[in-house]
């Protein structure tokens, strides 16, 4: 994750803490990182202090919805021919 936070240009636990989990990761998607939703809960749950396993139940479906959100409004422009195929035989992403 460091080196994808530094290649997305966030540069130091300060900046992620200012910035806060979901702008963080919208700017980790928005440079080609690819989605995976546990290492967004890990950031929540570590700017909380958190294990990263805390994320159970309610709190790990509400965030879950998030990431479905930040996924779809922050996918990096560019050839999308993979995720049209995959779309047309029914494989594609989560909506």
């Amino acid at each position: 994750m460091e080196v994808a936070f530094e290649n997305a240009g966030i540069t130091s636990a300060e900046q992620l803490r200012d910035m806060g989990a979901d702008a963080a990761y919208a700017t980790l998607l928005r440079a080609g990182h690819r989605p995976h939703f546990i290492g967004y809960y890990v950031i929540h749950m570590g700017l909380q202090g958190r294990p990263w396993n805390d994320c159970k139940g309610r709190e790990k479906d509400d965030l879950r919805v998030k990431f479905d959100l930040l996924v779809a409004e922050n996918k990096p422009q560019g050839d999308q021919g993979l995720e049209k195929i995959l779309n047309t035989i029914g494989t594609g992403a989560r909506r």
